[in-house]
């Protein structure tokens, strides 16, 4: 007859089923999946399980080292099955069985091996409470593995009824914890408790039930005063509890510990300390010390830098030597020698050294008052008695010169007064002398040496050289007089119409050679009006013109069908058949004019118009001839009246001959004049 094979519970789920409680109580909450989900991965990577975080609540700190543990003892106990499953020994290959990780392998390696000790004496697969809910999931998963996996000759096998009862009583003790209401977390967001009859939920430390009994709510500890902050910490509210932070750091050399203390940091123990490889770190609270390797001998002590410095013990030990001797410090040591008699000041030790006697400061050679200074010698001391002139210094006790300048200050002298040992004397500035009374100065009259080139006038303490006009006074020695030349001055230009000519002290103006003369004012040229002194050469028929500079000697004659009516003028004599006649100009008539080079342009030389004028007249002028290189031009001014003007300078002295046309409409008919100009341009002055 065959057995019944028992229940099989997967391997995974008997592993795991310690944690699902914890971990479905924690999912209900993000932060601590957080914390948990961190302590999986430190149990992954191997790291410390207790190793805390610079900042989180106990409550997480506990579940992350927690959810670590579950993780390593899920990790570590796979293995202790399997070594159960080979070797039926539990020996760790290395022999370590002090880690938490050979802690973890040996659990679970004895737990299989006691599961399947029972499946071979054929005992009952149901683990007891005494073991432990984790080894007892580790017994269980054993024994009915070897349960399946043991082979049973035919004739061990019962009938079928047997296999059926013992199905039934399988059935019977079936796993407890398959019927519990809060197998997986239950209803409940946290905490879960069958109590057979009901289902109560409760909540981690630091959180308080919600009305829904159901749902957990963190508890602010620090706005309902429940926390323990001691005085200079601040209460820092988390999910699920609180901290307690310093208001102040610790400071250097310390470090914050979870506890909210400060706690000294061991430099030499991090290996944070900056020790020369010749000295050995000694930590110190808050701070290291490096000290020396080498240890110095007896009578030396170390400096910072390693360097052994001699101990004064004549200054670091209390009396060293016995009374009457004294210490005297050697290199790692010290000697005590006898004391001698001190003698005071004034007083030397007698030849035999055995007591004090006065010292004669006054012996010669030494002057102690100074050479020429009576020395007068006391007990222990001495005393001077200083010539006229010089006081005793109680300091330096020498007769010292009294500097009569500086104690009456401005009260001996009436300029300079100079210091001299003993006594002084008085001299005065530049510009006066001594006084017959050796004290007051009087003013010394410069000028009766003749000092300056020309004049001098003395003033108080000095005197002042000046010019006569015409000179300056020069800026080398200042009494030298040196002629000013007019000519070069910015106005020198200006001083003469025509050539400045210096001379000393003065200057003089000239004028050309021929044509001028020097005007009264000495400055100015006057031309000569050579055609009223008579002194041109012009002929009987000639008549003569004045121009500047010079003169010109002018004769015309009045051309064909013209005859002369003045000096000047020529009229036009009747016209009878003769038909180019009525072209010809009514009257011709002769001007003269002279202007220099330098005449400011533009510039009205000449003026033509009728005589006089009658309503409705009109003319038009035009320069007809001599006006080939475009100096002048004309311009109308009115109906009856125009002008010549000079457009271009001239640039040299020359004689022109200008023809200027003037047609005149009178009641309609046209006359026609010409004024013949003789211009005559000179040099410019």
């Amino acid at each position: 007859m065959e057995r019944a094979a028992p229940r099989r519970v997967p391997l995974p789920l008997l592993l795991l089923g310690g944690l699902a409680l914890l971990a479905a109580r924690v999912a209900a909450d993000t932060l601590m999946e957080a914390c948990c989900a961190d302590g999986h991965s430190m149990a992954t990577q191997h790291r410390d399980c207790s190793l805390p975080y610079a900042s989180e609540s106990k409550e997480c700190r506990m579940v992350r080292e927690q959810c670590c543990h579950s993780q390593l003892e899920e990790l570590h106990c796979a293995t202790g099955i399997n070594l159960a499953n080979e070797r039926d020994s539990c020996a760790t290959p290395h022999g370590d069985n002090t880690s938490l990780e050979a802690t973890f392998v040996k659990r679970c390696c004895h737990c299989c091996l006691l599961g399947r000790a029972a499946q071979a004496q054929g005992q009952s697969c149901e683990y007891t409470l005494m073991v432990g809910y984790q080894c007892g999931l580790v017994f269980r998963a054993c024994c009915v593995k070897g349960q399946e996996t043991a082979d049973f000759a035919p004739g061990d096998i019962g009938d079928i009824q047997e296999a059926a009862k013992i199905s039934e009583i399988e059935e019977e003790q079936e796993d407890p914890y398959l019927n519990d209401r809060c197998r997986g977390g239950g209803p409940c967001k946290q905490q879960c408790r069958d109590t057979g009859e009901e289902v109560v939920c409760s909540c981690f430390v630091g959180y308080q039930l919600l009305p829904d009994s159901v749902s957990c709510e963190d508890i602010n500890e620090c706005v309902m005063g429940n926390h323990n902050c001691r005085l200079g910490e601040s209460c820092v509210n988390t999910v699920g509890s609180f901290r307690c932070q310093r208001d102040s750091s610790c400071g250097t050399g310390y470090e914050l510990t979870e506890d909210n203390d400060c706690k000294d940091i061991d430099e030499c123990e991090s290996g944070i300390h900056n020790c020369l490889p010749d000295f050995i770190c000694q930590n110190t609270l808050g701070s290291f010390r490096c000290r020396p390797k080498l240890q110095c001998k007896s009578g030396f002590i170390q400096d910072a830098l390693g360097n052994c410095i001699d101990i004064n013990e004549c200054l670091s030990i209390s009396a060293p030597c016995p009374v009457g001797q004294t210490c005297i410090n050697t290199e790692g040591s010290y000697t005590c020698q006898k004391n001698v008699p001190n003698c005071g000041r004034g007083y030397h030790l007698n030849e035999e050294g055995t007591r004090c006697v006065d010292v004669d400061e006054c012996a010669a050679p030494s002057e102690p008052c100074g050479p020429g200074h009576l020395c007068v010698n006391s007990p222990g001391s001495f005393r001077c008695e200083c010539k006229a002139g010089y006081y005793f210094d109680g300091i330096s006790r020498t007769c010292v010169d009294i500097n009569e300048c500086r104690r009456y200050p401005g009260r001996l002298c009436g300029h300079k007064c100079e210091n001299t040992p003993g006594s002084y004397f008085c001299s005065c500035t530049v510009g006066f002398r001594l006084s017959a009374d050796g004290r007051s100065c009087e003013d010394v009259n410069e000028c009766s040496s003749s000092p300056c080139s020309q004049e001098c006038a003395n003033v108080y303490g000095s005197y002042q050289c000046y010019c006569r006009r015409g000179y300056q006074l020069s800026d080398v020695d200042g009494v030298t007089c040196e002629d000013i030349d007019e000519c070069a001055l910015p106005t020198g230009g200006h001083i003469c119409s025509y050539r400045c000519i210096n001379i000393p002290g003065s200057f003089q103006c000239s004028c050309p050679s021929s044509g001028y003369r020097l005007a009264p004012n000495g400055r100015n040229c006057q031309d000569i009006d050579e055609c009223v002194t008579g002194i041109h050469n012009c002929s009987i028929n000639e008549t003569c013109f004045n121009i500047q500079g010079g003169f010109r000697c002018l004769a015309f004659e009045c051309p064909k069908n013209y005859r002369r009516s003045a000096d000047t003028r020529c009229e036009r004599l009747p016209c009878h058949e003769n038909q180019e006649c009525p072209k010809l100009p009514l009257r011709i008539t002769y001007y003269h004019l002279s202007f220099p080079t330098n005449i400011q342009v533009p510039a009205v030389v000449f003026r033509m118009g009728p005589s006089s004028a009658v309503p409705g007249d009109s003319m038009q002028l035009a320069i007809t001839g001599g006006n080939e290189e475009g100096f002048f031009t004309t311009r109308k001014v009115s109906h009856h009246s125009g002008v010549v003007a000079l457009t271009k300078p001239v640039p040299e002295p020359r004689d022109l001959l200008l023809t200027v046309k003037m047609d005149l409409y009178r009641h309609g008919t046209v006359s026609s004049f010409v004024a013949k100009l003789f211009i005559f341009v000179s040099a410019e002055l």
